[in-house]
């Protein structure tokens, strides 16, 4: 057996040990792969159990933009609109300053009657206090009737101060949709809402 510099032989030793294996087997890898997906799905599963108010927010989002629309539209088009909020529901109003009443957007895509998802309700508070929802609409078309929106938007860009709070009870999840007298709209959660007030 040759012999290098160093002293060591340059042959590699094939001798192995017989009997003993010199991997991981299939069955104990597929072994390890479950066990990995089994924790990953329960991961997944806790995550949408435990507080996920990501549907919440697509919700506060989608209202607060409508909102500055509706603002944008008033502005520059000189129409007054008002909002209608339901229970689990809300909708948008024009005044007709011809026949000096709202008039229901029936024409408008983009300001039609909106269903909340099952699960998730409204609370709404104007100058900080509660206001009774109704789960329909009321009615507009009838004369006789006195018919107000919640939240009014001004040709003049102002609007109604609120506090709109969509809520998932099933999980107690709540997420807040602010807006002030000048049409500034913000959304929060309960936790970003209390690390504000200290």
């Amino acid at each position: 057996m040759p012999i290098s510099v160093i002293g060591t032989s340059n042959r590699r030793s094939s001798v192995r040990i017989r009997g003993l294996p010199s991997g991981f087997s299939l069955i104990e890898l597929l072994v390890v792969v479950s066990v990995i997906g089994i924790i990953v799905s329960i991961a997944l599963l806790s995550l949408g159990v435990l507080g996920d108010d990501r549907q919440l927010r697509i919700e506060a989002r989608r209202i607060g933009s409508l909102l500055e629309v509706a603002q944008d539209e008033a502005v520059m088009q000189g129409r007054d609109f008002g909002l209608e909020v339901m229970l689990n529901s809300y909708r948008f109003v024009e005044y007709d300053p011809f026949q000096l009443r709202w008039a229901e957007l029936l024409t408008d895509d983009i300001f039609r009657f909106r269903q909340l998802p099952e699960d998730i309700e409204f609370d709404l508070l104007l100058e900080d206090k509660a206001v009774l929802l109704e789960n329909d609409p009321q009615e507009i078309e009838d004369p006789d009737a006195t018919f107000a929106p919640h939240i009014l938007i001004f040709s003049s860009g102002d609007s109604t101060p609120f506090e709109l709070r969509i809520i998932k009870r099933s999980q107690q999840e709540v997420v807040i949709l602010r807006g002030d007298l000048t049409g500034a709209i913000e959304v929060l959660t309960e936790s970003e809402e209390a690390d504000a007030m200290l």
